[in-house]
């Protein structure tokens, strides 16, 4: 349980600090009292002025859409309707609203919209490996080393913690809603019995963990049984499993809550009324709280717990059943869409920066890594669920007049490979691959770069995960030249050798 250090007298409002006792936990901060002592103030330093004025800061707000495992370009953004069979497979292509560029047939959804999206097909980078460490920081290289070890001390911080620093650096206070969160879960969690470590990835590094994202966790189950196989396994041969997997379909009495916040159902209907009634009398004391000389001592731990326990906000962003039951079904009635839905209220809520993992779920290897069983799962559940999701979250935002100013990023750590390997997959392939970026600035109906006619290497315009960063962070009015002392005091820029990408701000 959670109590604040110190003597008993109480705050405004009446409250003692034996009152905390009665709110929650520290645990949907994911890190421990001990970890209070490592954080070290710092002070992140902007460069110079921009050519790029017109979009610097467009963004009030971004969502970045993560795939672990990462999905082929072929079957989404690049299909090669030219190329022979054994490398176009079995799915093809149709029109979209982008004259003369096609995608994915599974995509129908997602075609419709594509007017409104910039789609880069000439991503690259050296590291064919689960690098969502990588991908999504300013880390100049990486080894299959790192992929287990996300608190070693040669990763750099996330995209989402370099937000929340720098933000955090221009405001005085802890915001209602965190800059900086992540859903439905921690990434690689919940990956099955194997899942033994944790992978590198969405965590602040040397900022420090009180900026790793807060997490939410998803509580509901699926309804949809289908068919994984362990790692060694082939599509006619292997140990076959049968999940009931949440990306699949989950029941619609599913919901999200903060990570560690969960009501046991020990507590009595009483009980939470006064916890309730606590947070209204937090909510009513936040603004003394703020001004309090005592509250300005606290570390970022305390005061992000003090915020979260002191609003009911994050609680009720969280709450999808809001939403009109035909709002969530068009979002799709799966972990990934409903994940969308929910990071759509977060922003509109107040945060920064929402991740949402589209991670494996019971047996590693599993999702979007599909290196077996490759187009029963794309056909069966991860385009459509792709399609539901992705396409309803651009929708949505546009129909509430939020995409303007709200960032979206559909981004994997690479591609997939252009032939298939022995069990009818594809491995991992960083030459080439594609993503997607719509909103705040972002060209509508804007194709970026080529690969070559097996969708194999880079023919025009190649775009490194590093150019992405530094562009994401220049609309969210971040320079990319700004620096961030690394453990050793020494200024490290926040997109690495990254580079604001002006190409990706004209539409078609």
């Amino acid at each position: 349980m959670f109590r604040i250090l110190g003597n008993r007298r109480r705050l405004c409002d009446g409250l003692s600090r034996r009152d905390w006792l009665h709110v929650g936990g520290l645990g949907f901060l994911g890190v421990g009292l001990s970890d209070y002592l490592r954080l070290k103030a710092a002070q992140a330093a902007p460069a110079g002025g921009s050519s790029l004025d017109a979009t610097f800061g467009r963004a009030k707000r971004c969502i970045l859409l993560l795939p672990y495992g990462s999905p082929p370009q072929h079957e989404t953004f690049d299909p090669k309707l030219e190329a022979p069979e054994e490398i176009q497979g079995e799915l093809k292509a149709i029109p979209t609203s982008v004259p003369g560029y096609a995608i994915g047939e599974y995509l129908p959804k997602i075609a419709r919209v594509a007017d409104r999206l910039t789609v880069i097909r000439s991503m690259t980078h050296p590291f064919p490996v689960h690098c969502t460490a990588y991908v999504t920081s300013g880390i100049p290289t990486y080894s299959p080393a790192l992929e287990s070890r996300p608190r070693d001390p040669k990763l750099w911080p996330y995209i989402g913690s370099v937000v929340d620093y720098v933000q955090g650096r221009r405001e005085s206070t802890i915001p209602l809603v965190p800059r900086n969160m992540a859903l439905p879960w921690k990434m690689n969690s919940r990956g099955g019995p194997k899942a033994a470590a944790v992978q590198a990835g969405p965590y602040a590094a040397f900022l420090g963990p009180a900026y790793d994202p807060v997490l939410t966790e998803f509580e509901g189950e699926g309804n949809r049984k289908i068919y994984k196989i362990s790692p060694g396994g082939t599509p006619t041969g292997g140990k076959r499993h049968d999940v009931f997997d949440p990306y699949a379909g989950i029941k619609p009495d599913g919901r999200f809550t903060l990570a560690g916040a969960q009501r046991r159902d020990s507590v009595t209907l009483e009980r939470q009324n006064n916890r309730n009634g606590l947070l209204a009398r937090f909510d009513r004391a936040r603004r003394e709280l703020d001004r309090n000389a005592e509250t300005q001592s606290f570390d970022r731990y305390q005061q992000l717990a003090l915020s979260l326990v002191s609003t009911t906000r994050v609680h009720a962003a969280l709450d999808i059943h809001q939403e009109s039951e035909k709002l969530r079904q068009d979002y799709g009635m799966n972990l990934f869409g409903q994940s969308c839905l929910a990071a759509r209220r977060l922003v509109e809520a107040g945060s920064r920066f929402v991740t949402v993992f589209w991670d494996e779920y019971a047996y590693l290897n599993t999702d979007w890594d599909t290196h077996w069983n490759h187009f029963y799962r794309l056909k069966d559940r991860l385009l459509p669920g792709f399609d539901l999701g992705f396409s309803a979250l651009i929708s949505d935002l546009e129909d509430r007049g939020m995409l303007e100013d709200t960032l979206v990023v559909w981004m994997s750590e690479h591609g997939r490979t252009p032939r298939f390997n022995k069990n009818v997959g594809r491995d991992h392939w960083s030459r080439v691959y594609s993503i997607a970026m719509a909103g705040a600035g972002v060209g509508g109906g804007n194709i970026i770069g080529e690969s070559d006619r097996l969708g194999g290497d880079v023919r025009s315009q190649p775009v490194s995960p590093k150019d992405i960063l530094a562009t994401i962070l220049h609309l969210l009015g971040i320079d990319a030249h700004t620096t961030i002392p690394d453990r050793q005091d020494r200024p490290v820029p926040v997109a690495g050798t990254g580079v604001v990408r002006p190409e990706i701000f004209r539409g078609a």
